[in-house]
């Protein structure tokens, strides 16, 4: 079933340098829609920094350039065209650290509609509850929509950014290590969410916890020193990889 699924990144060959030092190499890799997929390997890999490739988060780091090929649905993203706030509000982001912006919950999930140019208040009220209620955060905030988001719990701010992620109607949901700040408890709460959420959105996720990597993604890719060693089934990379070093990473041998 999964390998049917049509594809929504095609890379090839990518090449990615900061100034002279080179961190991704010859990386080439299908990522397919409605699924999870997980990207594994020791700190500094290149983990995040292909995971940014997707929607040109690295423009901003004046010293990156790339080589290579990336297309979303068949349209190359690094051709000079492209609208780039277009690909960020289709392939959105949630990042390491709880970020909520400094005002109400309901004015987090509001803003990035609004400045799309959103202002009827019954759509925007819309928009609050089911962003909420896809984040699983609506029956713990339903009554608080007005007090600071800041003054959630660090799970329940990070599932707000997701839910804020969620607002913006994205295709794809980026997740650079979304749990790392999190306990035990709250990151539980994300993964079961996330697996909810593969129904409708294709996520991408940087993890360094192995059984978490296992438990919630359909497809790993173990990357090492810049480069792709392993793509593929998650059950099968798991039990059986093909390759000795991804078999020396995920059974702490070394990473």
């Amino acid at each position: 079933m999964t390998a049917q699924n049509p594809i929504v990144f095609q890379i090839e060959n990518l090449n990615l340098f900061y100034g002279e030092k080179q961190a991704l190499k010859e990386i080439s890799i299908a990522i397919y829609e409605k699924e999870v997929t997980a990207l594994i390997g020791p700190s500094g890999c290149g983990k995040s920094t292909f995971l940014r490739v997707l929607n040109r988060m690295n423009d901003l780091i004046d010293s990156c350039h790339i080589t290579g090929n990336v297309t979303y649905h068949d349209q190359d993203i690094y051709q000079p065209k492209t609208d780039v706030n277009g690909l960020r509000k289709s392939v959105g982001m949630v990042f390491q650290k709880p970020n909520p912006f400094p005002m109400s919950i309901q004015d987090n999930l509001i803003y990035g509609p609004k400045c799309q140019g959103i202002r009827d208040r019954f759509l925007l009220k819309q928009i609050v509850e089911q962003s909420l209620k896809q984040a699983a955060l609506w029956d713990e905030v339903k009554d608080r929509l007005k007090e600071s988001a800041l003054a959630l719990s660090g799970g329940q701010q990070q599932r707000l950014c997701i839910a804020r992620t969620i607002a913006m109607k994205p295709e794809v949901i980026l997740m650079d290590e979304p749990t790392s700040a999190l306990d035990p408890v709250a990151t539980a709460k994300i993964e079961d969410l996330i697996s909810s959420l593969k129904q409708d959105y294709t996520i991408i996720i940087v993890t360094h916890n192995m059984q978490q990597a296992a438990r919630i993604s359909d497809k790993t890719a173990f990357f090492l020193m810049g480069e792709l060693i392993e793509y593929g089934d998650a059950n099968q990379l798991f039990s059986t990889p093909e390759n000795k070093k991804t078999e020396e990473y995920i059974t702490g041998r070394f990473g």
